[in-house]
């Protein structure tokens, strides 16, 4: 049975950070439909003065963050000590957990593009050891197709396989198609699975998709992506529904209301950091 969308999302422009402008495509009001991804923030600008304030020292509990920036670059900072740079193409993947402060600066660059994503974590795993991964395009497999290519950021794709989750399963694939060709993915039916138009418009079987739209898809075991008359690059990433509650108070995101409190009462009495220090 092939994959039609249910539900589409186009977001709106705002700012984050010192000062970030972004387009929130996905946030509170979409978790119910999007689970397990709780937040989605797309970056693209030509403009330095749009994102260089960058976004300061800050906490995160309970979610992992998966930022993709395809153009540009991302400087990461935290509590684990942790300092690394990623660009055109890289991908950094941080695990909050039990808690971790992180800073992430955007250098000025000729265009940032990119994607970040905040997944919620298993009930079971919200107080996991907190870390971080960057994933260099050394890491990245590119696979050439007729209709263009697919690199897989995380995951596996028919043998292939990139970084592993250990979490949640997370397939999260780029794929550049070219003008007027489609593809057709094979899915898993059970599994959760949404795409991302990052660059220029694509159908989603019959259905237009414009730029900058995220897009849930119904249940089935394939879907047909087709570019335009241009070039489409997309973002697809399957993971597996939790169904679980979620308390969202800010950069944490706990199951009830009691985990919530815990972790600003944590944050305000210094507890909040569990066997590290703050570099």
């Amino acid at each position: 049975m092939r994959r039609e969308i249910a539900g589409q999302v186009t977001g709106y422009r705002t700012q984050d950070g010192a000062g970030v402008k972004l387009v929130r495509v996905l946030g509170s009001r979409t978790v119910q439909e999007f689970d397990p991804i709780l937040l989605l923030d797309s970056f693209d600008s030509m403009n330095p003065d749009d994102y260089i304030a960058g976004f300061p020292m800050h906490p995160h509990r309970g979610i992992e963050t998966i930022s993709y920036v395809y153009r540009g670059r991302m400087t990461h900072m935290d509590s684990l000590g942790n300092e690394d740079t990623i660009g055109d193409g890289e991908v950094q993947w941080m695990t909050a957990g039990s808690g971790i402060l992180h800073e992430e600066r955007l250098p000025a660059s000729e265009r940032l593009l990119g994607v970040q994503l905040w997944i919620t974590l298993p009930a079971k795993d919200k107080m996991a050891p907190p870390a971080y991964k960057s994933i260099k395009n050394s890491e990245i497999e590119e696979i050439e197709f007729d209709w263009g290519k697919l690199r897989i950021l995380a995951g596996e794709f028919e043998g292939h396989k990139g970084y592993m989750s250990k979490y949640l399963p997370l397939d999260y694939y780029d794929l550049h198609i070219n003008p007027h060709a489609s593809v057709v993915l094979s899915t898993d039916p059970y599994s959760s699975i949404m795409l991302f138009t990052l660059l220029g418009d694509a159908y989603v079987g019959d259905d237009l998709v414009m730029e900058k739209t995220a897009v849930k898809l119904t249940s089935g075991n394939e879907v047909e992506i087709k570019a335009t008359d241009e070039k489409a690059q997309v973002l697809f990433i399957s993971s597996k529904r939790l169904d679980e509650p979620v308390a969202w108070g800010g950069p944490i995101v706990m199951n009830t209301q009691e985990e919530l409190d815990k972790a600003f009462d944590d944050l305000r009495k210094g507890t909040f950091l569990k066997d590290q220090i703050l570099y």
